[in-house]
C-alpha cells in the first residue's frame, strides 16, 4: 500500500510490505549493498537495495535529490542508529521507480550549508528541503492551527476583510495598486485590517479575529518585511483588561501547544516610562538584568564642562554596569562600543573601571572625589565591574544605553537562548513628536482611545497624554499590540483635530469610518499579534526570513520570481500610466 510519513516506522512494522516516496538525500555504495537515505516531509528512513534484485541498477544511477517510488519490506537493521527515529529498521527494496531527476544542485541541502544567503533566497524551493526551515514552516503551522483552536472556543468568528482598499494615513507609506476601470485612481493595499475591524464591531459581530496579510512600504530589517502577517483580533464591549486577559491566554496557549512551554500568568506589567527610563526601549528585554541608572544628581555641581553643559541645557547623564567585566573590554573594544552608540545620536562614551578597589577610564581625572565616590556607592560597583557612561537629552541617553545594554547582554553571554520572558508593557503615550514632521503624531494610530483624564488634554497638552494601549513583548520584542478604540463620535473629531486634521480633511480620508459612528458604536478593543516574529521567537531564530516561505530581501526584491520586475508597455496603457524618465 502506499505510505506517507516515512518517519513513522518503527520496530513494530517489521514485516510490512509498503511502497514510499521522497527524495534521495544521501545514497552510499558500500560492497555491492546500496543504502539510500529517503527523505519526506516527515525525516528520513534507510533503505537497502541489494546486488541480486531486478532494480539494481536503477540504484547506482540514482543522484541526490532525485524523487524516487520505493516499494519493499520493513526489516529490522543489524546496525542502528540511535540518532534516527527509524534508526532502528529499515526498508528492503524489491522495487524502485524513478519518478524524476535532478539537475547539479546550486547548494547542499542541508541544515549546515555554507551557501550564502542571496543563493539561497534565490532557490528557496530547495532551500525549504533543509530541515530547519522545514521546521521553522511546521511551527508557523502549528501556531496559527493552535490560534484558530483557541479562539473559536472563545465565541470568535474569523472574517476575511479586503486586500483592495482605500488609502489612508495610518502612519506607515502604503502600496498603491492603480485601477483599470478608474483611471487614475489607485487602491492602496492594507496596512492592517484596522478600520475593517471597528466596522465589524460596529456591524454587530462582537468578536472577529482574521490570519489577515498586511502591506507596509518601508525600510526594512532583521524583524520586518513588506508584506507580513498578523493574528488580528476586536471585541465588543471590553476594556483593558478583557483583551490583555485574553491575549495572555491565548499566548499561553500556543506557547503550550507548540512548545510545551507553561507561560505563567498573568504576565508582568510595566508602565511605559518605566520601561523607558530602566532599559530603554518600550520593548525590554528581561532575560538578563542591567538597568539604566539615573546618576544625575551626582554631578549637579559639577566643575566637568560636558557634563556641566548637559545639565544646564535640560540634558540628562544615565550609565549602566556591566558586573566582572572590565577585564574584557580594552580600549580598542571601548572605541567600538563609542563608534555603536553614535549610531543613536550619542556624542560619546564615558567609561570608568572599578579594579582593586580603584576608579580608572575616561573621565577618571576630570571628576572630583566625591563625583567619582558617589558613582561607586549609588552604582553599587564592585571588583572588576565597568561603568558606561552617556550625557545627552532623554530621548539620546536612553536609545543609545538601550541599544548597548542589549548589545553586551549578547556579547557577554548572559542571556539564555532558553528562556522566555513575557510582559506588558502599557500606557503608551497617545502621540509622539516628529522632528522632520514638525508635528505630533500618533504614537500608534488615529483611533486609539486615550486615557479619559486626559480627553480634554487633546489640544492643550498633547505631550502629556496617554493612551489605552498596550504591547505584549517577548525577549525584546513586540509580539503584539493594541488598544481600546475610541468609539465616542467627539472624542475621534478631537483626535483627528489633534493631529492636524481639518473636518474637510478628516471627511475626505475617513469619510466612510467616521459615518459609521453615527450607528450605534459599542465600546471596543483588540490587538494584533505579529505571525511571523511570533514563529521566529519560538523557532528561535533572529531572522525572520527564516520563517516565512517565500520572502522579500532587505531591498524589498524577491530573488526568485525577480520581483518587482518591469511590465509590458501594454499594461501601463490600459491602466493610464506613463513612466517618467529618471
Amino acid at each position: 500500500m502506499k505510505q506517507y510519513k516515512n518517519n513513522k516506522f518503527r520496530i513494530k512494522n517489521v514485516g510490512e510490505e509498503v511502497t514510499l516516496y521522497g527524495w534521495i538525500n544521501k545514497k552510499r555504495n558500500l560492497g555491492g549493498l546500496i543504502f539510500l537515505d529517503l527523505r519526506d516531509r516527515s525525516g528520513i528512513i534507510q533503505a537497502v537495495v541489494r546486488p541480486e534484485i531486478d532494480c539494481y541498477s536503477i540504484a547506482e544511477s540514482l543522484k541526490n535529490e532525485y524523487v524516487v517510488a520505493l516499494t519493499g519490506i520493513i526489516k529490522e537493521r543489524e546496525s542502528k542508529n540511535p540518532n534516527m527515529d527509524t534508526g532502528e529498521i529499515e526498508l528492503e527494496v524489491s522495487k524502485m521507480e524513478i519518478l524524476n531527476t535532478s539537475k547539479e544542485l546550486p547548494f547542499e541541502i542541508s541544515d549546515n550549508t555554507t551557501a550564502l544567503e542571496d543563493t539561497r533566497l534565490k532557490y528557496r524551493y530547495l532551500d525549504l528541503r533543509r530541515n530547519n526551515l522545514k521546521e521553522n514552516m511546521l511551527i508557523r503551522h502549528q501556531i496559527m492551527k493552535a490560534t484558530r483552536e483557541f479562539l473559536d472556543n472563545e465565541y470568535f468568528v474569523e472574517v476575511e476583510t479586503p486586500i483592495l482598499c482605500k488609502s489612508t494615513p495610518e502612519g506607515a507609506r502604503d502600496y498603491l495598486v492603480p485601477s483599470r476601470v478608474n483611471k487614475g485612481k489607485f487602491y492602496a493595499l492594507p496596512q492592517s485590517p484596522q478600520l475593517f475591524k471597528q466596522l465589524l464591531m460596529i456591524s454587530g459581530m462582537e468578536r472577529y479575529y482574521q490570519i489577515a496579510k498586511c502591506f507596509r512600504d518601508e525600510d526594512l530589517r532583521a524583524d520586518r518585511q513588506p508584506e507580513f502577517t498578523q493574528i488580528d483580533l476586536e471585541m465588543s464591549f471590553v476594556d483593558q483588561n478583557d483583551v490583555m486577559d485574553l491575549a495572555e491566554r491565548l499566548t499561553a496557549y500556543i506557547f503550550k501547544k507548540v512548545k510545551d512551554i507553561d507561560v505563567e500568568l498573568p504576565l508582568l506589567k510595566m508602565e511605559y516610562d518605566d520601561a523607558i527610563n530602566i532599559y530603554g526601549s518600550d520593548k525590554p528585554d528581561l532575560r538578563f538584568d542591567m538597568k539604566i541608572e539615573d546618576i544625575t544628581n551626582i554631578f549637579k555641581n559639577t566643575e566637568f564642562g560636558l557634563f556641566k553643559t548637559v545639565i544646564e541645557e535640560g540634558g540628562i547623564i544615565n550609565a549602566i554596569v556591566a558586573k566582572n567585566a572590565a577585564d574584557k573590554y580594552s580600549r580598542k573594544n571601548i572605541d567600538a562600543l563609542t563608534e555603536f552608540v553614535k549610531t543613536y545620536g550619542a556624542t560619546g562614551l564615558a567609561y570608568l573601571k572599578f579594579v582593586d578597589n580603584e576608579l580608572s577610564g575616561s573621565i577618571v581625572k576630570p571628576l572630583s572625589t566625591e563625583e567619582l565616590t558617589g558613582t561607586k556607592q549609588t552604582l553599587h560597583l564592585e571588583n572588576n565591574d565597568i561603568v558606561f557612561i552617556i550625557a545627552n537629552k532623554k530621548s539620546i541617553v536612553k536609545a543609545s544605553l538601550g541599544a548597548l545594554r542589549l548589545k553586551l547582554g549578547k556579547e557577554l553571554n548572559l542571556i539564555d537562548p532558553d528562556d522566555y520572558k513575557l510582559l506588558w508593557v502599557v500606557n503608551f503615550p497617545v502621540f509622539e513628536y516628529s522632528e522632520e514632521e514638525g508635528r505630533y503624531m500618533a504614537c500608534h494610530h488615529p483611533f486609539t482611545a486615550p486615557q479619559d483624564s486626559d480627553v480634554d488634554k487633546l489640544m492643550s497638552d498633547p505631550g502629556s497624554c496617554y493612551a489605552k494601549a498596550y504591547d505584549i513583548v517577548i525577549n525584546g520584542y513586540e509580539a503584539g499590540g493594541g488598544s481600546i478604540r475610541i468609539h465616542n463620535g467627539e472624542v475621534q473629531k478631537k483626535m483627528f483635530e489633534a493631529l492636524g486634521f481639518t473636518e474637510e480633511s478628516a471627511k475626505e480620508k475617513f469619510g466612510f469610518f467616521i459615518d459609521a459612528f453615527a450607528y450605534g458604536t459599542p465600546p471596543h478593543g483588540g490587538l494584533a499579534f505579529g505571525l511571523d516574529r511570533l514563529t521566529m521567537l519560538l523557532a528561535k531564530t533572529e531572522n525572520i526570513r527564516d520563517v516565512i516561505a517565500f520572502p522579500k530581501t532587505a531591498s524589498a526584491s524577491d530573488l526568485m520570481s525577480e520581483a518587482p520586475n518591469i511590465v509590458d508597455e501594454k499594461q501601463l496603457e490600459e491602466l493610464g500610466i506613463k513612466l517618467r524618465e529618471k
